[in-house]
């Protein structure tokens, strides 16, 4: 495939589209639209005037022969061909990004890079992963900090964040890569009993295991609350391992991680409860061209793109 910058140069092909004439930058503009969701934010992110941001927009539909946004009074939103369309672009984003730090990964990194990332992030999904990341950067140290309550990129207590609460301010950087997915969980023992009664809809006589009042705001918390309706949980806790370990154990349904889960063995009695949190990679602005940071940062964008299904339930 074809690389190209705003001269010209052509980018073969975007999916199985075989669209012809696609200049890299324009679907540099598609991505930031779609996820600012108005022109005036992605030219700002991308440091462009309006007028250029939208003449992108137009030449890349062009190119395409689809229509990739619906315009309204409020914003720009994605049309299904779009929408559709999203997944290949990023693999588009990603390989550019790839190239153009090709040069700068040939020579030795050194020094450290804190990442604030959820526990469950942490466990489940980046630190199985980071040797890969170690083997490629011997000399690059990584901290990670689980209490992600504490740590704010803007007090720098850490360089980069992988999070599901979107920062409302702050001189920072931010992509959505993803979303995490729940389900209700219990042991295989528990689930069999509960479908072998009348009504295994109904969770009135179940046992829920839950966050403590200091976790009280997280949409799984509030989940539980709105079924329990003035019932008392069977378990507060205030981590999630100890959440899994307690429905491991068949002291009731907790409201889990698809991926945390599936991986423990537990059995899904509620796939779709309407609980799921979108995942973002944060980086302070001003750290955003650290090589160090970026290196990081690019490997954690690609781990968690590949693991959406997973991610997502």
């Amino acid at each position: 495939m074809e690389k190209t910058d705003d001269t010209g140069k052509e980018i073969s092909d975007i999916g199985n589209h075989g669209a012809r004439g696609l200049v890299w930058d324009d679907t540099r503009a598609f991505l930031a639209v779609a996820r600012h969701g108005t022109l005036s934010g992605a030219a700002a992110a991308l440091n462009l005037g309006i007028a250029t941001l939208s003449r992108r927009i137009e030449r890349l539909e062009a190119a395409l022969r689809l229509p990739l946004f619906i315009r309204q009074q409020s914003g720009y939103q994605l049309t299904e061909d779009g929408a559709d369309l999203i997944e290949k672009a990023e693999a588009l984003e990603s390989a550019a990004q790839a190239f153009t730090s090709g040069a700068a990964t040939q020579a030795q990194m050194t020094g450290k890079v804190r990442l604030a990332t959820a526990e469950n992030l942490a466990t489940g999904l980046i630190l199985p992963a980071l040797a890969d990341f170690r083997a490629q950067y011997p000399e690059l140290s990584v901290e990670i900090v689980t209490d992600i309550s504490t740590a704010n990129l803007h007090r720098r207590d850490a360089d980069l964040a992988v999070r599901m609460v979107k920062p409302e301010r702050g001189n920072v950087t931010l992509r959505r890569l993803g979303t995490l997915g729940y389900g209700l969980y219990g042991s295989p023992g528990y689930a069999a009993r509960r479908a072998a009664s009348p009504d295994p809809g109904d969770y009135a006589t179940d046992a829920f295991i839950t966050w403590s009042e200091m976790q009280s705001h997280l949409p799984a918390a509030q989940w539980v609350e709105r079924i329990l309706r003035g019932r008392q949980p069977a378990l507060t806790t205030t981590s999630l391992a100890a959440q899994v370990a307690a429905a491991k154990a068949g002291l009731g349904l907790a409201v889990l991680p698809h991926f945390i889960a599936r991986d423990a063995g537990l059995a899904c009695v509620a796939s779709d409860i309407g609980v799921e949190q979108p995942i973002y990679l944060v980086l302070q602005s001003d750290l955003a061209r650290s090589r160090r940071i970026r290196a990081l940062a690019d490997f954690l964008s690609d781990l968690v793109i590949r693991n959406r299904t997973r991610l997502s339930g």
